[in-house]
């Protein structure tokens, strides 16, 4: 028994120096970064996510082009504007490519547009940008829609009554259902038990991603399939929400294709008949499905939260939420809906708006890359297959292109009469080829949402309430701590 255990000690051993010595063996032409560990890469050194301040202390120790080791996976993390743009930008194509995370992977069936690669990834991307615009993106068609949303959302706060409100619940609602009517071609009852369960099942799978549990998916596949934990409730929602999507797509096959479609399943329906005989067609069901989850998922989150950092940030600053009040007054007529045009007319506001998706950096650390042919970045030769994160966050609060990068100050996006300016470094939509789908929509959704209720409110502290927790809770994307704000119309 003793000489066994021997053995099995020394396999174990050898097994996993061998390994240690294949990861030491591919990092030596790959940039400087923490030692890893066998079996686990860094892991530990990551606390097993991908946290700002993490990696801001990892890019000061080993420079703004390093390596970390997620369990056996290396992963080359960009940090600065310099850095990511010579990667996506001037490299957009070569790293157009999409990790394959086993998480997602595994979630999505490899189908969509997130998760996939190649010929599909391009007919499925081309598919969903030229359908949003025939939906009217930019028309009047959506813009009405988000429009009847926002007025909804104005009633819905005017009827709290000046009470202390957590408003996430009613912002969630009012988003979710923008993108319903793009992906579904209606909206839904705020008090439909399944639009409720919808929402709950979309913050689960969007917190799901960037959680412990699904870093240790990504580097222990083959061994977190059979352990129960929080990433089995993931494929559970997933599986609600497929069929969801699929009962969808029969009523509309039932009702037959109208003769302008007017919502993303019925423009795909009739992709499908047009491609069908073609083998090169990427479109069918499972992607049909997998294509409306995504969007309805992404196309809730990022708006939802941005617009709830929007309003804790008009508590923490006042002032400004006053300039926003004055400008609104002076240039826009009460008596006629926010258009996305109007943006134009109150260059402060507009500006505002830009310095909240800055400052809180909604998407974190972003989504990684993969590269699909041999690259150099930085001097360093960067194989093809190798995964790479564009560090958002750290773009966003480059000290070389911002003046404050880390206080709230909406003059970074006006020149010193006043006006509007843009900075090449506000990329909170990511850039390159892999920009994110939703990018067009959530500006739209932002800009008149927000527009609309400053005109409608003045958001105020509850009494006895005399500091704003500015400082954000860490998921898969940056989001704010709960908070209630007295809604008073104006």
């Amino acid at each position: 028994m003793w000489f066994v255990q021997q053995v099995l000690f020394v396999f174990l051993f050898l097994l996993f120096f061998s390994k240690y010595l294949k990861m030491r063996w591919k990092a030596r032409s790959l940039p400087p970064g923490p030692p890893p560990l066998p079996i686990i890469g860094n892991l530990w050194t990551l606390r097993c996510n991908r946290h700002p301040k993490t990696l801001k202390k990892l890019a000061n120790l080993y420079g703004n082009i390093y390596t970390v080791w997620i369990g056996e996976t290396s992963l080359i993390v960009l940090h600065g504007y310099k850095a990511v743009k010579n990667a996506i930008v001037s490299h957009s194509e070569e790293t157009a490519g999409r990790p394959v995370s086993n998480f997602l992977r595994d979630i999505s069936n490899g189908k969509g547009i997130v998760m996939s690669n190649g010929h599909s990834w391009k007919q499925q991307r081309r598919f969903a940008l030229m359908t949003l615009r025939n939906l009217g993106l930019g028309k009047h068609g959506l813009e009405s829609r988000i429009q009847e949303e926002a007025q909804i959302l104005v009633e819905v706060f005017e009827a709290q009554n000046g009470q202390p409100t957590n408003v996430s619940k009613f912002i969630v609602n009012a988003v979710s259902n923008v993108i319903a009517a793009v992906v579904f071609g209606h909206r839904f009852s705020i008090d439909d038990p399944t639009f409720q369960k919808l929402v709950a099942i979309n913050e689960h799978l969007i917190d799901s991603l960037g959680s412990k549990w699904g870093r240790l998916y990504d580097a222990f596949p083959w061994l977190m399939k059979h352990l129960p934990g929080p990433h089995q409730t993931t494929f559970k929602n997933q599986k609600y929400m497929q069929n969801f999507v699929r009962n969808e797509i029969k009523i509309h096959q039932q009702n037959g294709s109208p003769m302008e479609p007017d919502d993303i399943i019925y423009h795909y329906l009739t992709q499908m008949e047009k491609t069908s005989g073609d083998p090169e067609s990427t479109f069918d069901l499972e992607n049909l499905i997998q294509v409306v989850i995504e969007l309805f998922v992404a196309g809730t989150e990022t708006t939802t939260t941005t617009l709830q950092w929007s309003i804790l940030f008009m508590l923490a600053y006042p002032e400004i939420q006053e300039k926003i009040h004055k400008e609104i007054e002076e240039v826009l007529d009460d008596s006629v809906p926010i258009t996305y045009e109007d943006r134009k007319k109150l260059p402060y506001t507009n500006a505002v708006i830009h310095e909240i998706q800055r400052f809180a950096s909604i998407p974190g650390t972003g989504t990684a890359r993969r590269s699909i042919k041999n690259i150099t970045l930085d001097g360093y030769p960067i194989p093809k297959d190798t995964d790479i994160l564009p560090n958002i966050e750290s773009v966003l609060h480059d000290p070389k292109y911002w003046e404050t990068p880390y206080k709230f100050n909406p003059k970074h996006f006006l020149d010193k009469d006043g006006n509007f300016k843009a900075n090449e470094a506000f990329i909170p939509f990511s850039a390159g080829h892999r920009i994110c789908l939703g990018e067009q929509l959530a500006r739209y959704e932002l800009s008149i949402f927000f527009i609309t209720l400053l005109r409608a409110f003045r958001f105020q502290l509850p009494d006895g309430v005399t500091e704003v927790n500015t400082k954000y809770i860490a998921k898969e994307v940056l989001q704010p701590h709960p908070y209630k704000v007295c809604i008073i119309r104006r």
